[in-house]
Parts: structure tokens; sequence; C-alpha cells
């Protein structure tokens, strides 16, 4: 809020915003447009009004999964910044992971108990899709920080409170990890709020890259890292530099990283273009321009890149061929590159999405067959949602969400009630 704004004042207004937002779908001009963005996504997904966030990590699975989550490492720091000024301050700070699912929820004593009520607790789900507008939950949607004051919450067990979130990255990969949240009342309403969950993050991501900073020798040459999984635009880091490259240079950087031997001109020239007539100078000069961005990494004759490479695509099937389904879907952030059309990365995209969708449901693991099937690119496939249904214990509190998530796929795709899809 601006300085001298009444919280009251300001609460009943955007509360006024929600009630015209839910009997009629219009959003007044009291609301914050990423706000008014949050809800119409909340109402897409059904989030119910008046419901809480589901819990998704029972006691044994979340004491396993955060020891091995990567934020698990930072958690000193976030309780060294965070910690006393939640204890103090008479509110809460949280770390969620990269699909909402929270992992510690800390502070207050008085607060925590209060924040039991509405399900802010470690393992449970506070992505928007389950819980609505929120802090976090919309921090990770949106990819930066974000302040959610009182009723802009989408869901009424949650608008007594204020809170504000930031992302946290892979500071060489630039994988969302998951985000930093404090949540209390009206008095975190402020700037300051914001800023202080932003410099969070930002020292995670600091202490992040001090303890995983690459080994390099004179030998391996600088450590090369692309990331491509789930961007429309890939992210190159070498020599300490964050390149984000443009959509032609992603799939060249893609194409030669996944050919660690090279290409020729042709064949590479096959990969990009397939059967279209180009002419040889177009691929010359899109190379030319490469080369001025990431210097002698880009070799000729054949074209190839000369450092060592990770990339998360040959991550995650090097993931996928040792047997570790796990690992694989915690590296796929997303289908490869996809909006691009050239023949090589949609071969590429097309055998690592076969292959990790198989491994989930040859897996028959619920908390795959789960993650699978509420991602994005997952929220279509009735097979995964039947595989995860036979999946759940009989007494899962989640089987009738699930069970009516995979009826409303046969009508969409005309099926008769309990037919598998193919």
């Amino acid at each position: 809020m601006t300085p001298g704004t009444d919280p009251a004042d300001r609460s009943r207004a955007v509360h006024a915003g929600w009630e015209q937002f839910l009997a009629h779908g219009a959003v007044t001009s009291s609301v914050r447009p990423v706000v008014a963005d949050s809800w119409r996504r909340s109402a897409d997904a059904r989030v119910a009004r008046d419901g809480v966030a589901p819990i998704a990590l029972e006691a044994g699975d979340l004491e396993a999964y955060r020891g091995e989550h990567p934020l698990a490492r930072v958690l000193p720091l976030f309780r060294e910044l965070l910690g006393a000024v939640a204890h103090d301050g008479a509110h809460l700070f949280a770390v969620c992971d990269e699909l909402g699912r929270m992992l510690w929820v800390e502070g207050h004593r008085g607060e925590l108990r209060r924040a039991e009520r509405m399900n802010f607790v470690a393992g449970a789900r506070w992505d928007e899709r389950h819980a609505g507008t929120n802090a976090p939950g919309t921090a990770l949607t949106v990819g930066h920080p974000v302040q959610i004051f009182s009723t802009e919450h989408f869901s009424r067990p949650v608008q007594p409170w204020t809170c504000a979130a930031a992302p946290v990255r892979d500071p060489y990969t630039g994988r969302l990890l998951g985000a930093i949240d404090i949540t209390g009342g009206d008095h975190l309403a402020a700037p300051h709020s914001l800023a202080l969950v932003q410099a969070t993050a930002r020292a995670a991501e600091a202490q992040l890259a001090t303890l995983d900073r690459p080994t390099t020798s004179a030998d391996a040459g600088p450590d090369v890292s692309v990331s491509a999984l789930g961007r429309d635009e890939a992210l190159l880091v070498t020599h300490g530099r964050r390149l984000r490259l443009s959509r032609r240079h992603s799939e060249i950087v893609v194409l030669l990283a996944c050919h660690p031997d090279g290409l020729t001109g042709d064949r590479l020239a096959t990969l990009l273009y397939g059967e279209r007539t180009v002419d040889p100078v177009t691929l010359r000069a899109e190379l030319s321009r490469l080369r001025r961005r990431v210097g002698p990494l880009l070799g000729s004759r054949p074209y190839r890149l000369c450092d060592p490479v990770r990339c998360d695509v040959l991550t995650a099937a090097d993931q996928l061929t040792a047997g570790c389904p796990h690992a694989a879907l915690r590296t796929y952030q997303g289908p490869l590159l996809p909006l691009s059309e050239a023949p090589g990365i949609r071969r590429l995209r097309a055998v690592l999405d076969d292959r990790l969708r198989r491994a989930v449901l040859a897996s028959r693991d619920a908390e795959l067959l789960r993650r699978w099937a509420e991602a994005p690119w997952g929220e279509g496939d009735l097979e995964v949602r039947e595989a995860l249904l036979a999946a759940l214990p009989a007494h899962s509190p989640d089987r009738a969400s699930v069970a009516r998530g995979a009826q409303r796929l046969r009508l969409a795709y005309g099926l008769p009630d309990g037919d598998l899809a193919g």
C-alpha cells in the first residue's frame, strides 16, 4: 500500500472487487492487474472460494523430500535473515518448492497456530491451482517477487493475512527451485516486506552459487551449462556469464550440445530448416552472430561446442537411462524449446517427452504421476490420471478430486465412463 493508505479502507475496496469478480467475472479498478490475473487463473482452476490448501506431502515423505531439496542447504541462511524478524514481528516465514509445496513454515508460535487453520503448514500445496491467489504461489507463477494484501487472496480463509514472496532460482541454470515467503498481518503491506524477501532470495542464490561453484581444470576448460527445458529461449552460462540466447541461437546451441562430436554445415542446416531450401549464407550469418556472443566456445569444421557442456536435456535423458525418474522429473522444467519448429529440436523434444512419460507411467508412483498430471504439459493426459487414481491408497483424500478430473477429461474426449486413454 502507498503511505497513508488506511488498511481497513483498502481491504473493503478490494473485497468489494472480489465479490464482484465472483459474481460476474468482472474486475474493478480497485484490483491490481497482478491480482486480477491471478484471480482469473484461480477461477479457471476451480479453486474453492472457502477452501484451504490440500496436504501434498505427509510427514514421512516430507522429511525425506525436504532433506534432499536444494533449498535445505540455505535453510540456515533463511533462519538467520528471517527467523528473528518473524519471531519479533509476530509473523511467519515459509519456504516452498517449485510446485508450491511448503517445506518449512516457522516463526511466532501464536501465528503458527492460527496458520494451521488454513493449512499453511509444511507439506501443504500452496500453488495457485490448489490454494488460489497467494504470495508464494503467485510468485512461482509469474516468476518475480509478489506482495498479496488481505482480501487480494482468492480464498476467503486466507484473507485475514498479508504475505510477500520471492522466487529462488538455481544460480547456474536459472531453474526455479521454490520461493521464500513472509506471512502475517497488515503491517507487512509495505515496501520493506517485499524488499526483505527479494534480498533474502538473492542472498540464497549467491550462497548456492558458492556451494555449487563448478570445478574447472586446465584440461577440462571452463564449465558450461545450457538450460532449455521449459524455455522458449535457452540460458547459456559460460565463463561466469549468463547469456539469454535468441530462439535460433538456442536451437543451434542445443543441437551442438546434443552432438558433442560436431555437425557439418549441411547436417546442421537440415536439423534447423528441414527440407526447406535455405541459402547457406543464412546459416553462416547466424553462426557468425552466435560466435560474437559466445566467443571461442563455438568451433567450426565441424561446428561444435569446444568446452565440456552440461545440458539439462542430456541430464534428464541420462537420469532416465540410470533408472532415476524422480531425478529426471525434477530436472524436467517443461518441453524443450516449446515454440521451436526446427526438425532436430522437435525430434529431441518428442523423444525426451515420450521417455519421461513412459517412465512415470511405468513407475506406478503416486507422487510422480501427480506431478505429471498437475503440470501444464500433463493436465490433459487421461492415461496418467487413470494411473494416478489406481496408485492412490483407497483411503486417500485425493481420490475424489482425481476421479473428477479424469471424468472431465473422458467427457472432453468423448470417451465412455471408465475407458482408458490409449
